[in-house]
């Protein structure tokens, strides 16, 4: 019971089933799209300015850390009120679905560098390569889930001003990692963010939010 209340402490009891929803659909749209690639024609989206953008292992550390600012940040967002928290998931929620389905119809890929030298860092991004395939680019999910950590939090006057920047620029600083890991090419981090804004406010202008509350068994 004493864990089950720092739980609570943590995450507020009306925002555990959507999060753990949001979890479960996220990798159920990433994994699932990819079982329809089989006979599947890729489009090579990389741009001449692509080209000109160098491989820098070391964001592979922003790229890899990502994940600890997602996490804190729809913590954060879930915490100020159960309408911030829904309107979160759904536009979570409605943003991977058109990303599902955008990677089932016209699937992209790019060429990744050949990685010859070594390091640590280098490692790092030849250990990422070799986990997640050159697939599910446009729009990229790091972008789009990274996106919603700052427009969470951006009108929110509880949240310190400092860390509402910081979450700018850590999402900034994230979209940057996705192109200079060459995990992705610079039309997948604006379809991302464009993707994102466009479902923060399609959550909130059609109240598509409220549908949390019948989750929720709420009045």
């Amino acid at each position: 019971m004493k864990a089950i209340k720092k739980i609570y402490n943590i995450i507020p009891e009306y925002a555990i089933k959507p999060l753990i929803l949001c979890v479960i659909f996220n990798f159920s749209v990433y994994s699932g799209a990819r079982l329809f690639y089989k006979d599947a024609t890729f489009h090579n989206l990389t741009t001449f300015l692509d080209n000109k953008i160098p491989v820098v292992p070391i964001f592979t550390v922003i790229y890899l850390g990502s994940y600890i600012f997602w996490i804190i940040n729809y913590l954060l967002i879930s915490r100020i009120n159960k309408n911030s928290c829904y309107r979160l998931i759904m536009a979570d929620l409605l943003g991977k679905l058109i990303c599902g389905i955008i990677y089932i119809v016209f699937p992209t890929t790019n060429i990744r560098p050949n990685l010859v030298s070594s390091g640590i860092f280098v490692d790092m991004l030849k250990f990422l390569y070799s986990v997640d395939a050159a697939n599910n680019l446009f729009p990229s999910i790091h972008c789009l889930v990274s996106w919603y950590c700052f427009a969470g939090l951006r009108n929110c006057k509880t949240i310190p001003k400092w860390y509402r920047a910081f979450s700018f620029f850590v999402a900034i600083m994230i979209c940057i990692s996705t192109v200079t890991t060459k995990q992705h090419v610079i039309i997948d981090v604006f379809g991302g963010i464009i993707l994102a804004e466009l479902t923060w406010q399609l959550s909130y202008y059609l109240q598509l939010y409220k549908a949390f509350k019948f989750i929720n068994q709420e009045v």
